[in-house]
């Protein structure tokens, strides 16, 4: 199954899904439910599986350019060019929507159901305040907020240099504790430091999906596993 709906975690206004890799048109190495079109899959087996991906939201999609960074942008008003990677919405039926292969996507509703945001969630992203910096756009008190953290590389499988680790803790004591040393390098839990920040917002409400993207080659794509490979979609709107 390609596509997959959050139940039991948001209010009955909101919807959002999500999806894995099975069941699409891509070939390998993209096999087959690529959605992202800049990974050197054709375009028209990424087209195929957008469209059949597009048929479970209420309007098509505005697919952003991610780089990494920390803009924001109103998911009504962005243009597929646009580069941000976090997008929101007030607006009903208006699907905010971001791609990953081992980054965390981040969900975000309101739980009186005024306003929803999606985010891609890097660790460069993370370790420059996109979490902050949506929220702050999207103007609701973050008592208000519940997240949901999609599936991710692993703590078991997320290798990343002491410089790494020197950001998140620099910034935040507290990070320590989402990362175990692995020989000269460290082991990092992508997840637990979004939760942190999250915490220290005043968003109380998170769920983590266990998936990890790295280890589950039969459900996930990879970027840190397999190098060439496609990408999945995490999409949130009001109904």
């Amino acid at each position: 199954m390609a596509v997959h709906f959050i139940q039991n975690v948001f209010p009955e206004t909101v919807c959002a899904v999500f999806t894995d890799r099975l069941q699409g048109y891509s070939q390998p190495p993209y096999e087959s439910y690529n959605l992202g079109a800049h990974v050197g899959d054709q375009y028209e087996y990424v087209l195929r599986n957008r469209r059949h991906f597009q048929s479970y939201l209420p309007a098509e999609p505005c697919w952003l350019t991610q780089v990494h960074g920390v803009h924001v942008v109103d998911a009504g008003l962005a243009k597929p060019e646009t580069e941000a990677d976090a997008s929101f919405t007030r607006g009903r039926r208006t699907p905010c929507i971001i791609m990953t292969a081992d980054c965390l996507p981040i969900l975000l509703a309101d739980v009186k159901g005024r306003c929803v945001a999606a985010l891609h969630g890097g660790w460069r992203g993370l370790a420059a305040g996109i979490i902050t910096k949506t929220i702050d756009a999207m103007g609701i008190e973050p008592s208000s907020l519940t997240a949901w953290l999609g599936p991710a590389i692993g703590a078991d499988a997320f290798q990343v240099g002491a410089e790494v680790r020197e950001v998140f803790v620099g910034n935040r004591p507290e990070n320590v504790s989402a990362f175990r040393p692995d020989g000269d390098r460290y082991l990092a839990d992508i997840k637990q430091i979004a939760y942190q920040q999250l915490q220290s917002l005043g968003v109380s409400s998170v769920i983590r999906h266990p998936g990890c993207t790295y280890q589950d080659s039969e459900h996930f794509f990879s970027y840190r596993r397999d190098g060439v490979t496609g990408r999945m979609a995490f999409a949130i709107w009001l109904e």
